[in-house]
């Protein structure tokens, strides 16, 4: 009697048929439900991480649209001659050994930039007693150190690289890169299910449905994913191992023992092949030989010049290449070139050319891998075709946490009890925090540049903490709104704020975009442009979202189906 009335409990109408569980299912069951429950609850950091990650990859021109003193400056001397090439390193490098010798004789190393490009200076490096570099800017004609000082109109300023940050660390420090870290294996998953879960991903991606509701949503879910599949897929799996030796410390720590085991393995990779002290002093030869003879070896002007063990029979010096613009347009490795001399006998010891690893297959991985991640290669085109993939992907999270959405709403299932309504309101207001509002927070943040008086102390700290206060506010407001109301005017606030963007440029410097335009400021008016781009688009979206219409949720089904479900439990229950 009791199995006659569980089947028919089973089989309301409010439920339609025999939901299959994970169990049941068969692998694209199993994988369609951890598919959706893993991608729902990191979609909205992954939606953080990849906008923030998107806009990462102009990071320097943002960082000169902050500073538009700095812009200015530019552009007032933008059509002077241009300086003539240094010729006095030599000098440099004697005037860079005569300070390192006064000053840090009992350093390891000393490093020296010795620069021949117009417009640099000369700088020295060393390793400190406590750990972690030093640096000194000097006179190119006395040695004297150069005092860092802050032009007295300029701000201080994070620049772009705040979205850097946030993307690999959420402002957060080691902490926020294991959760980015674990985000991201994540998203391997919720990746690899979504595949096996769409058996037809391809024959998806060339279809589209507008205004069909969930079947829209799901098709733009289905597009955006496929579209960039092998994109998301490298991405995720290069910033995994761009910190595999955080993430996996095991082989690190069986190496080195417990005690600063990732120093040790830093200062090994890091200055492979040193040689070690034998007491014994010798005085430092002029180093300007053995940079002409290194330029000659490796084929690149020298950048660095690297001196280990000084003053003692044992020291080395190595000379590192400089690349240039269009090398990164032919190799996807950064490694510069190198030429290593024992200056006891002025005999060559190592030479690396330009692309080469001398640390084997390993440290050429990682420094590709580095690449890969970060777009250290190809130039500019490379850096928009990051820039559109990544914003692909930011819309993969911002539609599936939306779609998760649309689709519960319609069933108007009990997953939760009693709570159901109150998890899916709680949903419903992160959905809009983290996706309208952290988008919001971000143009926010170029606001904050503009407002923020440019004298204040710890100016570049007030900018961060304006875009999480706006980026909280806006989840306050999600909260205090119907969630219709609260996409509505928080979409209209981004338009706006993204339109008046350059007006806000104009009252508060006087510069505008024409005129960035005019002066070959394409860096200024990128980001200007850009702005104007996202807030067309987010007045599309808001007005797409007012001529919504609102489908209600039959109260009474759902709370048919609660008691369905209650009922089950009851009889399944009295059966045992």
């Amino acid at each position: 009697m009791n199995a006659v009335k569980v089947e028919k409990v089973a089989k309301t109408p409010q439920q339609g048929k025999v939901v299959k569980t994970p169990q049941s299912g068969g692998l694209r069951q199993a994988m369609a439900w951890l598919h959706t429950w893993s991608g729902l609850w990191i979609s909205w950091l992954l939606f953080a991480i990849f906008l923030t990650g998107s806009l990462a990859v102009f990071d320097d021109p943002i960082g000169h649209w902050m500073t538009p003193e700095h812009a200015l400056e530019e552009a007032a001397h933008a059509n002077d001659p241009p300086l003539p090439k240094v010729t006095d390193r030599a000098q440099r490098l004697a005037l860079a050994l005569d300070f390192m010798a006064k000053e840090h004789p009992k350093a390891d190393m000393w490093e020296i930039w010795p620069v021949q490009r117009p417009g640099h200076g000369l700088s020295a490096y060393w390793f400190q007693p406590s750990g972690g570099y030093g640096s000194a800017d000097l006179d190119t004609l006395t040695g004297k150190v150069i005092e860092p000082a802050r032009e007295a109109n300029g701000r201080e300023t994070i620049g772009g690289h705040h979205f850097v940050d946030f993307h690999y660390e959420l402002h957060a420090g080691r902490i926020g890169v294991w959760i980015v870290g674990i985000t991201t294996m994540i998203m391997l998953v919720a990746l690899v299910s979504g595949v096996i879960t769409h058996k037809r991903i391809f024959k998806d991606f060339f279809t589209f449905r507008p205004a069909k509701g969930q079947r829209s949503w799901l098709d733009a879910h289905n597009a955006v994913a496929v579209l960039t599949l092998p994109f998301q897929c490298m991405i995720a799996y290069t910033g995994l191992a761009f910190y595999s030796d955080d993430y996996v410390p095991a082989p690190v720590v069986a190496q080195y023992g417990m005690d600063n085991a990732k120093r040790a393995f830093m200062a090994d990779w890091n200055a492979a092949d040193k040689p070690a002290r034998t007491g014994v002093a010798l005085a430092i030869p002029a180093l300007e030989s053995f940079a002409q003879r290194a330029e000659q070896t490796i084929g690149q002007e020298i950048r660095a010049v690297v001196l280990d063990n000084p003053n003692d029979a044992s020291m080395r010096v190595c000379m590192y290449g400089w690349n240039e613009d269009g090398d990164m347009l032919e190799r996807i490795s950064a490694n510069t070139g190198m030429a290593c001399y024992a200056l006891a006998t002025g005999e060559q010891i190592a030479v690396r050319q330009p692309g080469k690893s001398d640390t084997g297959g390993a440290g050429l991985t990682r420094i590709v891998m580095s690449n890969l991640h970060m777009a250290g290669f190809g130039g500019t085109p490379m850096r928009w075709l990051y820039f559109f993939c990544g914003l692909a992907g930011t819309a993969m999270m911002g539609t599936g946490a939306i779609l998760f959405m649309v689709k519960r709403r319609q069933r108007a299932g009990g997953e939760f009890g009693a709570y159901t309504e109150r998890v899916y309101r709680i949903i419903e207001c992160l959905n809009v925090a983290a996706i309208a509002g952290l988008a919001i927070a971000c143009i926010g943040f170029l606001w904050a540049n503009r407002l923020i008086p440019v004298g204040i102390e710890h100016r570049a700290g007030w900018e961060v903490r304006a875009f999480f206060g706006v980026w909280f506010l806006m989840l306050v407001h999600a909260c205090l709104r119907s969630e219709k109301r609260a996409w509505i005017e928080q979409l209209c606030l981004l338009a706006a704020m993204c339109v008046l963007l350059p007006v806000l440029n104009v009252l508060t410097t006087g510069d505008n975009l024409v005129a960035q335009i005019t002066r070959g400021d394409w860096e200024s008016a990128g980001v200007e442009l850009c702005s104007l781009a996202f807030g067309l688009l987010a007045a599309r979206g808001a007005w797409k979202v007012h001529k919504r219409k609102e489908k209600p949720v039959k109260k009474a089904a759902a709370r048919e189906s609660l008691a369905a479900s209650a009922s089950l439990q009851v009889n399944a229950e009295g059966q045992s």
